[in-house]
């Protein structure tokens, strides 16, 4: 008899914790997975600078293939972008914004000089100091879509100063300026600025 109110109670307590409060507890747990994803800038902000930072990675992708024709596209496409950011959308205030717009009237010419080169390594060069710029504007807008990964060659040149940078999504190391040497590098810093 003891054994039967035992397993009815336990009936009774497995109901009450599995039935009714299922529901509830899925309506608590949503608002939480929303609020992590939710970023600080608008949605017309993070869709014009994603397609600006998606050029950029196809551009680098293209020096480690070494497609001229490919380089010089992107190139193009990635200047149009950066002229279309909605950097207004910003919601920091306007020392934010002008310091963004300088930055992308850098970015926007280092990518009509970068265009304009004939040779690769002067173009490698040129998308060295685009580089530059490009973290430097992701670390001022404080981008949160993605992971950067700010990635360093100590020889990507043979002259002067051979340290040379570049952005990734990834932390595996694709070299664009020593293709022959594609895995030759080290992440010197990642830009997570994602919603914790």
């Amino acid at each position: 008899m003891e054994m039967k109110k035992y397993l009815v109670y336990a009936a009774v307590v497995t109901l009450a914790a599995c039935g009714g409060k299922d529901e509830k507890a899925k309506v608590e747990e949503a608002p939480a997975q929303v609020a992590l994803s939710k970023s600080k800038n608008s949605a017309a902000f993070n869709e014009s600078f994603g397609k600006m930072m998606d050029d950029y990675f196809h551009l680098k992708d293209n020096f480690i293939t070494e497609k001229d024709t490919a380089i010089n596209f992107y190139a193009r496409k990635m200047m149009y972008d950066t002229d279309s950011l909605k950097l207004g959308e910003l919601k920091d205030g306007d020392l934010l914004v002008q310091n963004a717009k300088s930055f992308a009237s850098s970015i926007s010419s280092e990518l009509k000089g970068l265009s304009g080169e004939k040779d690769i390594k002067a173009k490698r060069k040129s998308f060295n100091m685009l580089t530059d710029q490009v973290y430097n504007l992701v670390r001022i807008v404080r981008y949160d879509r993605e992971i950067v990964y700010h990635q360093h060659c100590p020889m990507a040149f043979d002259e002067g100063d051979a340290n040379a940078y570049w952005l990734s999504r990834s932390g595996d190391i694709k070299n664009p300026y020593k293709p022959s040497m594609l895995t030759c590098g080290d992440v010197s810093d990642s830009l997570d600025y994602r919603p914790k």
